[in-house]
């Protein structure tokens, strides 16, 4: 490293989104509301599945702990963006930079393996009824629960230390709205071989192979369901399995596109984009594909709330 300007970095500038000032407030608004209805909606589910005693199973456990992964993800990076915008400096230092890329991964990875507990439960629940109660254990549903808060706190960590290690020099500039690992690999002066390697091997078990696991899962569902030749029988196939891939292949394909098949045509607007897909729109539409459409929280929604307006009432 001799022969460079060193300087040590205790800030950075995140550049934000590429939007026209004229359109700053109409942005800001805009994301204001898919982030409240991101917080409320989980928050909704996770205060239902707590209440009411009919959604103590397997899926629910799963599923809220999915929602809580939902809420803290879109909390690591939504806050800062609204105060970027409405900020004439959007600075964060260097320690809140890998500390915001630290929960980013870790919840990021969080919501990975769960998606992957959710289709197995789906599987074995659609797949082997009779079993279920067997299979999917209370031992089992805790132990896949404890393993996803384990593997997703050390991956994250890996990276940040090896993130921390690295130099940066003079450009002090983000080009996104978050600490993004791979702009920050850009900006360091450090040879990054090391980090980009790790990026690529634990992705591809972090990312890829999840994604395999619940691609498989729900193709095994459809077949078991089309085994009864009857329209109801193919109109529950996709019912059951056609929303939930809509948004595991949004979530994973931007992830994968972005951080294990970069393209050099990529521009920052184009990745700007897709992280806003994973960042910001699944976590809020995962409320109402997982959860609000479904049945069972329709019933739950009733009876909690039936119960406390009958409770005032008296």
């Amino acid at each position: 490293m001799t022969g460079k300007n060193e300087t040590i970095i205790s800030y950075f500038f995140l550049q934000g989104l590429p939007i026209k000032p004229e359109q700053q407030n109409l942005f800001y608004t805009l994301f204001l509301a898919m982030y409240l209805t991101t917080i409320l909606g989980n928050l909704l589910i996770i205060f239902l599945i707590r209440l009411d005693s009919h959604l103590h199973t397997p899926m629910y456990l799963f599923l809220s702990n999915l929602s809580f992964s939902d809420v803290c993800f879109s909390s690591v990076t939504m806050p800062k963006l609204l105060q970027n915008m409405q900020s004439q400096v959007p600075s964060i230092p260097y320690a809140g930079c890998l500390t915001q890329m630290y929960f980013f991964l870790f919840f990021a990875d969080l919501e990975s393996f769960l998606l992957v507990a959710m289709a197995y439960d789906r599987y074995v629940a659609i797949c082997f009824p009779l079993h279920y109660t067997t299979i999917m254990s209370p031992r089992l549903c805790l132990s896949l629960v404890a393993l996803s808060w384990v593997l997703t706190t050390l991956h994250a960590m890996l990276h940040t230390l090896l993130m921390a290690r690295l130099c940066f020099c003079a450009d002090n500039v983000i080009p996104h709205f978050f600490c993004d690992m791979s702009a920050l690999l850009k900006l360091s002066c450090s040879d990054t071989q090391i980090n980009e390697l790790v990026i690529f091997i634990m992705g591809g078990l972090i990312l890829v192979i999840p994604f395999l696991l619940i691609i498989m899962s729900y193709a095994r569902i459809v077949l078991s369901i089309l085994k009864v030749p009857s329209a109801r029988g193919i109109r529950k196939a996709f019912s059951t399995c056609g929303s939930h891939l809509s948004v595991v292949s949004l979530f994973y394909g931007t992830v994968i596109g972005l951080y294990l098949c970069p393209s050099a045509d990529n521009s920052t607007v184009k990745e700007t984009v897709m992280a806003m897909m994973y960042t910001v729109v699944t976590p809020m539409l995962n409320p109402f594909i997982y959860s609000l459409r479904n049945r069972d929280m329709k019933g739950a929604l009733g009876r909690v709330f039936f119960k406390k307006k009958t409770f005032f009432s008296v």
